[in-house]
This record gives structure tokens, C-alpha cells and sequence, in this order.
């Protein structure tokens, strides 16, 4: 490697409580070179954001560096004056901060946000560099992008803007902490191939922060694995992913859904990262490992070096503690289990039916609020789900998966179409009748904390359903039906004595299935439920929705952006775009023979952990349109990469390739797909094989 940029030396961050220190950064060692990128990787409260904070010194009041050394060339930053440190910030080091809506000043423009970093920086004429940076960071139309407000912008745009603002010093050093958390998968192909980007023009080394090995996968030339406040494994990208080596790594390997673990358990790391209020005398994952022995629970590991380039911290590989290295062999975990539970239930009808379902929002304007158009956040979506089967939602934020979802319910009144559960017209239903209904249909929300009281306890959160649906004749009998709701999604009858703030993230998502679940339902829809998860917590997740539909027979509507989990647990899929379905049918059809060039551009974006693969994006251009005022033709003919001229005309109609798949869209129109008569089955012409073979 060659002379490091920057280099920790025995880090240690600690906050100071009234119950004593937290040791959230202990003794962190790590290098990078010029040009390099160099991810942090582990579960969320190990301490990779501390560690990033630490070397900006940005640091909370309670926070305080101990002890170490963070150089930058031959300079140490920790030594410096706050006054000589704001001279680093922003010209050698930079960063990109998780949430960009929290971290842009809602009152003042994009513009006025990035001149102000310029000024700071002492960088020419502002007004021509903050058009250049919003150009160089890929947002449309800068002079008028400039004057807009950040909430004016999608979530993509305000990340490219946040890029904008860091890159506006010409750092030497780019910190982005989990830029693409909650993103979807097409904007956080964008971002990543942007930052890849300004890496190769301006030589910039990046410090990637994140838990998605994906992503890792993509972009890291150099991988350290944080557990619990230090590094338990560093190593070229192509070494660890080619084999890891500790078995806290092994087992985030293992957490990761596909389609080929279907109908088995996920491996899940039981129990949760260790507190870091007391000094550790042992290794700090020992009471969640699979090969803890004696000395693990005695000593501390040694930081060893395992291979050329490669250290580890584990008594496995430490020859005085007589150790052996893991192979694939011996790692067994709990993956690859058959699901606990009976068969899936067999396909006979549709619990749920959806035809021509719209919703759309009146949009108000002068003085006396006349009605001048309409958001057409849902405009014709059909769709059915079978008892006991998995329909998965999916598309890009904004597109109206999630009003899909409220629309069924009646949360949100439909403006026409048809909603049928179990062969009654749930449309026409109010009052008493609609909420007798709604004991068999039930939600989970994405954020499991703000979808919680928090001045109640859990007992009283998942009784409140049975007392309005007038389950449990006493108190008694339903307490007692809390303690067994709580039993069955893996957690302790005592729980029900607590408040949600003292539960981790998997465990508060955990209990909102309890409270989905206390009323007996039929059909649940999950509404994005893991999309902030570490992948060990969304292993447990998907393992307990599995099991439950297994022994409960439940049906699913899973509204996600994440294709792996729907490769894993979904049985159908329907792409959504604008508003309307595109393609739907079942995930080996739809994940592995896509047909509309939407989907094989939202399947082209999605990373994989094989550093190796080769795959080629497909870019889609500019952000999607306003619902309120959708294309002509095809709603994706601006965007698509095949797009034709028929497709400005009018909307496509449905194309069948079987009796399950089927697609909205021209490249297959004019017949190119008839049923054959005789047998049934779909065949395609000869026209549209050729057109098929040249889009591949």
C-alpha cells in the first residue's frame, strides 16, 4: 500500500453518564491511502459513526477523545486548536452525513447553502462554482435547482447536494456515513457511481460507512469489519469476500436472504451488540458466537496478522491459544435449517382481489381553495393475493406503494376501483362494519418506534387492539393473550412492563408484529418493515413473518425497495411506477426473466456482494415525474433507455408471457404474444424474440 493519507492509532472515544463512561470507540487502528476507498462495516451502535466523528473531531458535548493519534500527513488532528481544525474541515477532509433532511438548513436555498461553504473556503466566484459543483454531482437544471429549498428536492437530489456542499473545498478526504441508507436501489446506483466518479477526476480517498455488504462490495478496495467499538477484521475487499475470516463476519454472510435460501432460516446472530459501559477483560462477541471456548470468555484476542495484509482478532487463529482457522467446512451456524411450521397453504382463489384501484389527492389553489388537479398517487393498480401467499410491492420511493397499502385498508378512501377481501366490497363498508373487517386486516408500519405510543407500555400497546375489537372477555385473558403474542415473536412476558424507547430496533419491529397479530388477521401488510435494519435483525424478522405464515397461514402485501428480501420471501411480485403497475407475476419470472425496462433497470442497480460479478447498470435519466402531472403515453417513455414513439401516444396494455407474467409495455405490443389454443401455454413471435435478444 502506499504512504496513508490518514491513520488512527489506537482510538478510543468515550461519553461521559451519570452511570459512568461509553466506551463507543476502543482502541481503533486504521490507515487509508490517497485515492483509496476503505469501508467500515458492522451493526448499527458498534461505533463506526463515533469513530468518523472522532476524526472530524465533531464529536457531541458529552463525547471526549481519551487517548490516540488521527494524522493526516504529519500533522496529528487531535492535537490541533478548534480554530486550525476548521481549516481542515472542508479542505482536506470532508463528510457526507446520513440523514441529508436533518443535516440542510430547511430556510435557506441549495444555492445560498454551497456559496456559504465556498466563502468559507475562500474559492473564487461562488455563483459559477455552485452551478459547477450541482452539475459535477449530476442534479438537472442547476440554475433552477440552485434557488429551490431542500424540500423542494427527492431524497436523492438532496444526497447529491450534501456531496455538493462536501465537495466544495476539494477534499483530499471524503467520510460519507451510510450515504444511501433508505435509498432507493436506482438512486443509490447513482450516488455510488458518483462518488465513484469524482474519486477517478479528483484522486479524493473515501471513508465508506456502512452495514450493507452490497454496497461494500461495489465500491472498497480495502474492508474493517467494527464490533462493539473496535475492529475485529481488516482485509482487501477481494480476500474478505472471497472468504471471511472472523466469525462475527461469517455470520453477517450468512444473514443475507436470496432465493436460494427459501423455505430455510436465515442465520441470525442471537442476542445483541454488548453494552459499552464497562471495560471488557474477554472477547466482546464470545456470548454471541457459535465457537466460543474457554479462552474467549477469559481473555482478550490479540489483533493477529491472519494472511499478508489481512488481521484478525479472534483466539481461533491465535496459535499460543492453540486455535484453529474456521473453514467452510466447520461453519455450520444455524443457516440452511428447513422453517419450522406446515406446508404452505395450498393456492384456491384470492383472499384479497384489487381492480382498478385509484386514490387521488385534489390539489387546492386561491383564495376560495378550488380544486385545479389531482395527484394521481395510485391510477389503476389491479392485483390479488392468495391465502397463505406473498404478494411483494415494489418500485421507487414516491410512486405509491405505501398508498396502495392505506388504500386497501380504507385508511386512505379509494377515488375508484374495487377492493375485495374475502368476497366482500370493503369500499362500500363504514362504521361498525368496516371496523369488524379490520380485525382481519392489520399493518405493519416501517418505523416501528413513531407507530408507538411512547407513553405506553407494551402491555397496554398490544391490548389496545383487542379491546377495540373486543377480544378477551377480562383483563386476565387478554394480558395473558399479550404474554403468549409476546412469546411467539421471541421475546419475554415481561417485556409488556416496559416502554418502547428501552428496545432495540429489531425488537420494537418485533413487537408491532405482536400488535399486528392480536387480533387474529388474515392478510398484513408490511410496509417497508426492514428497511432500516441491520441485515442480522432483518434475519430474525424475516425468519418470524416466514414461521407465522407457515403455522398461521397469513398472507403478506411486503411493500419494499429491497429485492433481496423479496427474492427470499415473496411468492409474486408487481413492479410499481407512477402509480400504476408495470409488470407483475412470480419472482422467478419477474426477478429472473424481467420483460419492462423498468424492472431490469431497478435489477441492474441492486449491488451484490460478488466483487467479481459483472453486470452492467442501466441508467435511467432524471428523477420521476410529478404524479400530479404524469407523462403522456407510457408514464416511463421519459426515462426509458428503448423508449419509441408510440410510447408518447397512450398507455400500453398488458402483455401476457404465461398465465402468471405479464408486462405494460410496447416493446412486446401488436401481438407479439399469443396463447396457443392447443396447449395453453404463451408463445412468442419471431419479431419480438429479436427485439428480446437486441435489449438484452
Amino acid at each position: 500500500m502506499s504512504e496513508p493519507l490518514l491513520e488512527v492509532r489506537g482510538l478510543k472515544t468515550w461519553f461521559d453518564t451519570a452511570g459512568g463512561p461509553i466506551r463507543a470507540v476502543e482502541g481503533v487502528d486504521l490507515s487509508i491511502a490517497r485515492g483509496e476507498t476503505f469501508a467500515l462495516l458492522g451493526e448499527s451502535g458498534c461505533g463506526k459513526s463515533m469513530t468518523a466523528l472522532s476524526i472530524m473531531r465533531l464529536l457531541p458535548a458529552a463525547g471526549r477523545v481519551v487517548a490516540g493519534e488521527v494524522r493526516l500527513g504529519a500533522r496529528n488532528l487531535l492535537a490541533l486548536p478548534e480554530m486550525a481544525m476548521r481549516g481542515v474541515r472542508g479542505r482536506q477532509l470532508a463528510m457526507i452525513f446520513q440523514e441529508p433532511q436533518s443535516s440542510l438548513n430547511p430556510v435557506l436555498s441549495v444555492g445560498t447553502q454551497i456559496a456559504e461553504t465556498l466563502r468559507r473556503r475562500g474559492k473564487g466566484s461562488h455563483e459559477r462554482r455552485v452551478l459547477d459543483l450541482l452539475d459535477a454531482v449530476g442534479i438537472p437544471d442547476p440554475p433552477r435547482r440552485a434557488r429551490e429549498y431542500p424540500h423542494q428536492l427527492s431524497g436523492g437530489m438532496k444526497q447529491r447536494v450534501m456531496i455538493a456542499i462536501a465537495l466544495a473545498g476539494e477534499p483530499e478526504l471524503l467520510i460519507a456515513d451510510e450515504p444511501t441508507t433508505a435509498l432507493d436501489v436506482t438512486i443509490q446506483a447513482q450516488v455510488l457511481a458518483l462518488l465513484r466518479d469524482l474519486q477517478r477526476r479528483t484522486g479524493m480517498a473515501l471513508l465508506l460507512i456502512t452495514h450493507d455488504l452490497g454496497v461494500v462490495a461495489e465500491m472498497a478496495d480495502r474492508v474493517a469489519v467494527m464490533y462493539a467499538g473496535h475492529v475485529v477484521e481488516q482485509a482487501p475487499a477481494t480476500a474478505f469476500f472471497a472468504q471471511p475470516a472472523h466469525p462475527y463476519s461469517r455470520k453477517l454472510f450468512a444473514s443475507l436472504p436470496n432465493l436460494g435460501k427459501r423455505a430455510t432460516r436465515l442465520a441470525v446472530i442471537r442476542g445483541s451488540v454488548p453494552s459499552l459501559a464497562h471495560e471488557f477483560k474477554a472477547c466482546r462477541f464470545e456470548a454471541r458466537c457459535d465457537y466460543a471456548w474457554s479462552a474467549c470468555r477469559e481473555t482478550l484476542p490479540r489483533w493477529l496478522e491472519h494472511e499478508p495484509g489481512r488481521r484478525v482478532r479472534c483466539h481461533l487463529y491465535d496459535p499460543a491459544q492453540a486455535g484453529e482457522s474456521l473453514t467452510d467446512r466447520d461453519f455450520v451456524g444455524d443457516t440452511g435449517k428447513p422453517m419450522a411450521g406446515t406446508e404452505p397453504i395450498p393456492v384456491r382463489g384470492s383472499l384479497l382481489q384489487v381492480d382498478n384501484l385509484k386514490v387521488h389527492f385534489p390539489i387546492h389553489a386561491g383564495l376560495f381553495k378550488r380544486v385545479v388537479g389531482h395527484v394521481r398517487a395510485v391510477d389503476g393498480v389491479s392485483l390479488a393475493i392468495p391465502p397463505g401467499r406473498t404478494l411483494a410491492l415494489v418500485g421507487e420511493s414516491g410512486c405509491g406503494k405505501t398508498t396502495v397499502g392505506k388504500g386497501i385498508l380504507q385508511l386512505l378512501r379509494p377515488s375508484a376501483g374495487s377492493v375485495q377481501y374475502a368476497g366482500e366490497e370493503l369500499t362500500r363498508l363504514g362504521g361498525r362494519a368496516l371496523r369488524r373487517r379490520r380485525k382481519e386486516l392489520q399493518i405493519i408500519f416501517q418505523d416501528p418506534y413513531s407507530s408507538m405510543n411512547p407513553r405506553m407500555m407494551i402491555g397496554d400497546i398490544l391490548e389496545e387492539g383487542m379491546i377495540a375489537q373486543r377480544i378477551g372477555r377480562t383483563r386476565a385473558a387478554r394480558l395473558e393473550r399479550v404474554a403468549a403474542l409476546l412469546a411467539q415473536v421471541g421475546l419475554d412476558a415481561d417485556v409488556m412492563r416496559r416502554y418502547p424507547h428501552e428496545f432495540s430496533g429489531g425488537q420494537r419491529q418485533r413487537i408491532c408484529i405482536a400488535r399486528a397479530l392480536a387480533v387474529d388477521p388474515k392478510l398484513i401488510i408490511c410496509d417497508e418493515p426492514t428497511s432500516a435494519l441491520d441485515v442480522s435483525v432483518q434475519a430474525q424478522i424475516l425468519n418470524l413473518l416466514q414461521e407465522l405464515q407457515q403455522r398461521l397461514g397469513l398472507s403478506y402485501l411486503f411493500i419494499t425497495h429491497n429485492l433481496a428480501v423479496v427474492e427470499y420471501l415473496a411468492h409474486e411480485v408487481a413492479v410499481m411506477y407512477l402509480g400504476r403497475v408495470v409488470e407483475q407475476g412470480t419472482v422467478e419470472e419477474v426477478l429472473h426473466a424481467p420483460r419492462h425496462p423498468y424492472t431490469r433497470a431497478l435489477l441492474s442497480a441492486v449491488p451484490t456482494v460478488d466483487p467479481q460479478s459483472k453486470r452492467e447498470i442501466i441508467r435511467l435519466a432524471g428523477d420521476l415525474p410529478s404524479p400530479a402531472n404524469p407523462p403522456a403515453g407510457c408514464h416511463f417513455h421519459p426515462r426509458c433507455p428503448q423508449a419509441m414513439p408510440q410510447c408518447r401516444e397512450g398507455y400500453p396494455g398488458a402483455t401476457h408471457f404465461s398465465t402468471t407474467h405479464s408486462a405494460r409495455c410496447y416493446l412486446y405490443g401488436d401481438g407479439a404474444y399469443a396463447q396457443d389454443a392447443e396447449n395453453g401455454a404463451y408463445a412468442a413471435t419471431e419479431k419480438t424474440e429479436r427485439h428480446v435478444i437486441r435489449s438484452r
